[in-house]
């Protein structure tokens, strides 16, 4: 009887001021970043933000501003709602950055 695989799966948190904003054992890596799937996220914590950037591969990223305990973070994550062909697999999912710590 042979081995047919070995999964690992590896919880990945992201917090600021004490929260937990997203947990999931099934995030994308993209250039050193965790992208944390929509289900994932804490919504109560995340605002729509008017902020958008372009990545000539990704294409448009769309902002949340995150908000702990009154205190805000803007534009401290990202995903991309309609991403290019080359970046499907991170579809809706959330990274972040600024000051927002990462675990995996």
């Amino acid at each position: 009887m042979g081995l047919l695989g070995i999964y690992i799966c590896i919880m990945a948190k992201a917090m600021w001021e004490g929260a937990v904003l997203a947990e999931s054992n099934a995030t994308v890596e993209v250039e050193d970043n965790q992208y944390f799937p929509p289900d994932a996220i804490r919504k109560e914590y995340f605002k729509p933000s008017d902020a958008h950037t372009v990545c000539p591969w990704k294409g448009t990223a769309s902002y949340y501003d995150v908000e702990v305990n009154g205190k805000r973070n803007a534009g401290a994550a990202w995903f991309y709602p309609e991403p290019k062909s080359a970046a499907k697999q991170i579809k809706g999912y959330v990274a972040f950055w600024k000051g927002v710590q990462v675990d995996k």
